[in-house]
């Protein structure tokens, strides 16, 4: 038997079949659809599912269940209550997909899938608790206790991106100030360094962006930090400084085995960790005693399909 991980995002959706030993035997993929109704998006993700398996060898009777991660929130009954980049409000994705494939159907918010997959087959494979932060465009979190996702008693828990970090600070996209994500996004660190360069024309951030403002990137800043830039030093320093008050926020409250850090600005791998590292026990109230292991995560985009597959 073999279990179905579905990836829902906003320009693609990718399918894996993946084996009991949680490796990926076959993908496959569709353009994300938001043109076309409800029923018609489902039917072709449900050929999707059909086809790849084919392509694996693997007849539909050798589905044990199929999982779908959402960019937004879904119920137990399977309902998708919003996911704002598909154009689903209340739509039943269990029972309408059940309609062309009929077997177990599970959904669950795409940052907890990844939260998942990292806790069954990455880097905090073999622990009971972790919590996953993916760090892109928004801040995603997804939290794993006694191996399993907990999102709350009404399925919107773990959205740690929109804590408030500031309060009546920078306006955010879900219409409250000083959220998380604010601060702690590439996103946000995107914002800093433009600041930055507007007050420091010379700095090195504009050079790494090729000489052209509106070209600067989280990856600009970064790469101006490691070189010494003033600057990007100052924004950098300030950017780790929110960063670990939020993960020495999520150890004073839940203080998992392990933090989890995903997304693009993961990137920067060790000049980023040893930043953290030197600087978020300083917000531990409990510093003197064992605290989390903070880790890269490693299954990257894989991570959406192996986890929603491990949807249990």
């Amino acid at each position: 038997m073999v279990r179905v991980g579905i990836d829902v995002g906003g320009t693609g959706i990718q399918v894996g079949i993946i084996g009991e030993d949680k490796s990926i035997l076959a993908e496959g993929s569709i353009p994300t659809r938001t043109d076309i109704p409800f029923e018609e998006q489902v039917q072709h993700i449900v050929s999707c599912v059909t086809e790849t398996a084919a392509s694996a060898g693997i007849p539909v009777d050798q589905i044990e269940s199929v999982g779908a991660g959402i960019p937004g929130i879904a119920n137990a009954d399977g309902d998708v209550i919003k996911c704002t980049n598909m154009g689903w409000y209340h739509v039943p994705f269990r029972r309408v997909f059940q309609k062309y494939l009929n077997v177990p159907v599970l959904i669950d918010n795409d940052a907890n899938v990844a939260a998942l997959a990292e806790s069954v087959a990455g880097v905090s494979a073999g622990t009971s608790s972790s919590v996953f932060i993916t760090i892109g465009t928004g801040i995603g979190s997804g939290i794993i206790i006694n191996g399993r996702i907990w999102n709350g008693f009404h399925g919107i828990g773990g959205e740690l991106g929109h804590v408030t970090l500031c309060l009546d600070g920078e306006p955010c996209t879900c219409g409250n100030r000083g959220c998380l994500e604010r601060y702690c996004s590439a996103t946000a660190l995107i914002r800093m360094a433009r600041e930055a360069v507007a007050a420091h024309p010379d700095s090195q951030i504009l050079a790494e962006a090729g000489g052209k403002f509106e070209k600067i990137e989280a990856r600009s800043l970064i790469d101006a930090a490691r070189k010494g830039d003033p600057a990007a030093t100052e924004v950098y320093t300030r950017y780790i400084s929110y960063l670990s008050q939020a993960i020495a926020s999520v150890i004073n409250l839940l203080d998992p085995e392990v933090i989890v850090i995903g997304g693009g600005v993961s990137k920067a791998g060790s000049f980023l960790m040893d930043a953290i590292c030197r600087e978020y026990p300083k917000y531990v109230i409990y510093n003197d005693q064992p605290m989390p292991q903070i880790k890269i995560a490693v299954l990257g985009a894989k991570a959406g399909i192996i986890g929603a597959a491990m949807l249990s």
